[in-house]
């Protein structure tokens, strides 16, 4: 099954000063994703900081999501871990809660084998009944699925039925599309590979970009999946300044900057991670300053 064609925003946490979670803002950013026509929300991924959130915040910023959303496009959930029972355990208890999917990374600091992740991800598909996407980003993890371990999941198991594609290699992602036709969907994990995805037969992106440009975001993608390429392509590269000064530093820190700076009060980040610096700060107010305001939107 495809979970969703389009763009899924992979959504910031706001918090409050006192750092608890802030949701009349996450309520805000739910509508205004919906609003812009993204065509899913992806609440506790990377970009939502659960690495610094205990289980009971991202359980109750998972519910107050599926509830805040009702059913108007999916709702997917990261639950991800170094541990597979963990992952099993964590994953039952959101499936509780109503998620159309999961979006499960690879387990980091471990580093398994391909063996090993392919048992992780079969031992969780055979656990539970909502469909997965797995979430390949070895910059962050040091894992890396290769095309022959994604493509003998999905083979193998009827609910892993995509996979966010974030390793950079084209060449890599080349060879997966290759092998995965028809047995998994390929999103971009990368804001500023959605088209060179695209045309390889991905069907969508999971975006940091869809936060600060939701419209323009889900715009760019359908655009290529209706047969508009040259305005997918224009987007693509109108969108790459913008792209490439949301990671001038670790993701999530540059796009709850950007936020803050339009207007949406998300609040700051949780330690480890540490404000913007101040000359990025700058380049960002400038580039913001300069963006026809419908590009934002």
């Amino acid at each position: 099954m495809t979970l969703f064609k389009g763009a899924g925003v992979a959504l910031i946490t706001p918090f409050n000063e006192d750092e608890t979670v802030n949701y009349d803002m996450l309520g805000t950013l739910i509508d205004r994703q919906i609003e812009g026509q993204t065509d899913a929300i992806i609440v506790c991924g990377t970009t939502g900081e659960p690495a610094t959130m205990s289980e009971e915040e991202k359980l109750s910023v998972i519910d107050f999501t599926v509830k805040r959303v009702n059913h108007r496009i999916p709702v997917i959930a990261g639950s991800g871990g170094n541990s597979t029972r963990l992952v099993i355990d964590f994953s039952k208890k959101i499936d509780s809660l109503g998620v159309d999917g999961l979006l499960i990374v690879t387990p980091f600091y471990n580093k398994a084998t391909q063996q090993g992740l392919y048992e992780h991800y079969s031992t969780i598909a055979k656990a539970i009944d909502l469909p997965i996407i797995m979430y390949n980003v070895p910059s962050r993890t040091g894992c890396n699925i290769l095309p022959e371990t994604a493509m003998r999941l999905g083979l193998e198991n009827n609910n892993i039925v995509g996979i966010k594609e974030a390793s950079g290699d084209i060449s890599q992602i080349t060879k997966l599309a290759s092998l995965c036709r028809g047995c998994l969907d390929i999103y971009s994990g990368n804001d500023d590979q959605i088209v060179p995805i695209l045309s390889l037969g991905g069907i969508g992106v999971i975006s940091v970009l869809s936060n600060v440009a939701p419209k323009g975001t889900h715009d760019l993608v359908m655009s290529y999946l209706n047969g508009n390429e040259d305005r997918a392509r224009k987007l693509q590269l109108d969108y790459l300044e913008l792209v490439d000064a949301l990671f001038c530093e670790v993701n999530p820190i540059p796009v709850k900057s950007t936020m803050n700076m339009l207007g949406f009060n998300v609040g700051s980040l949780r330690l480890p991670l540490t404000e913007m610096e101040e000359e990025h700060k700058v380049a960002m107010s400038k580039l913001l300053n300069r963006m026809p305001q419908e590009m934002l939107a």
